[in-house]
């Protein structure tokens, strides 16, 4: 039976924000002024501790410290989502419980990676994090990251759930992100997590991207997103063509490698890395300098 479209947590562009650290800790200055800059900027909504904010390296008080900081920084000016996803389902569960006590607008909820659960583990994880956190929940798919590829099947079932309100489709698959608008595009947003892809996502019926590239641009994504729901395709599609060179250097290397090499060349934070990822190369770092120089010009 189809069910009625459930609100969205956002509209346009979520940026996917990273984590900053100083000297191995979280350097809270510069995440609050990161805040600060992308409201100020106009984004559509902040996503926290998600795989660009390295939260799988964040340990429990930290991951906790981070959340309550960035929700009450926000402090409701934009949408906040949670980043939840573990691939223990009790844990993940306690996350979208804590979000919700921070003050949370959502979370994000990743195909749970490493144990590679059987469909009917993956739908039921889904349904325990959902309502534990209590939380509007958006299901993250990115197959290079964890492993796990769903089929259509899986995500109808588990957008059966009445508190599942989108999808971050983020394996680069068009025909998949068509598939989904047609079975779940009337129910659910859909957004693409493929930053390269941000207007073909959206002419494919797309609601916005949780994007990584608005860490560093945040009004030029937007803008993207906005002049394609006013109808202005080709300025778009320019905007988009624009940010391409710039989007292929920050996935040169692993995400955010690439990214926090950036930020500390803009002076919005240090490069600092947790292991395993790595400061990237010096000839990447040239030529990310150099891409930067050509977007101020």
């Amino acid at each position: 039976m189809k069910q009625p479209k459930r609100k969205a947590l956002f509209c346009g562009v979520a940026t996917a924000l990273a984590t900053p650290f100083c000297d191995g800790a979280v350097d809270y200055a510069a995440l609050g002024s990161m805040i600060e800059y992308q409201i100020a900027e106009g984004i559509d909504a902040i996503v926290l501790c998600g795989t660009t904010g390295e939260a799988a390296t964040l340990c429990g008080k930290e991951y906790e410290d981070v959340v309550s900081f960035g929700c009450e920084r926000i402090g409701g000016r934009v949408p906040t989502l949670v980043g939840c996803g573990s691939p223990d389902t009790k844990s993940t569960a306690a996350r979208a419980k804590f979000a919700r006590k921070c003050g949370a607008d959502g979370i994000l909820v990743v195909t749970p990676y490493y144990n590679r659960g059987t469909r009917a583990g993956v739908i039921e994880h889904y349904r325990t994090v959902a309502e534990s956190g209590e939380l509007p929940t958006v299901l993250y798919h990115v197959p290079a990251r964890t492993g796990v590829r769903l089929p259509l099947s899986t995500f109808e079932a588990i957008a059966a759930h009445p508190l599942t309100v989108g999808i971050k489709e983020a394996s680069g698959d068009m025909e998949l992100f068509a598939d989904l608008t047609l079975a779940l595009g009337d129910t659910l947003a859909l957004y693409t997590g493929n930053d390269g892809l941000i207007l073909p996502s959206l002419s494919y019926g797309g609601l916005g991207t949780v994007s990584v590239v608005s860490n560093l641009l945040p009004q030029a994504t937007a803008t993207l997103c906005r002049e394609f729901f006013a109808g202005n395709c080709e300025k778009a599609a320019e905007i988009q063509l624009s940010l391409l060179p710039l989007i292929r250097l920050l996935f040169t290397e692993t995400n955010p490698a690439p990214l926090k090499c950036a930020l500390e060349l803009r002076g919005d934070c240090r490069g600092e890395l947790r292991l395993p990822l790595a400061t990237v190369e010096d000839t990447l770092r040239e030529r990310i300098r150099e891409e930067l120089e050509r977007l101020k010009s």
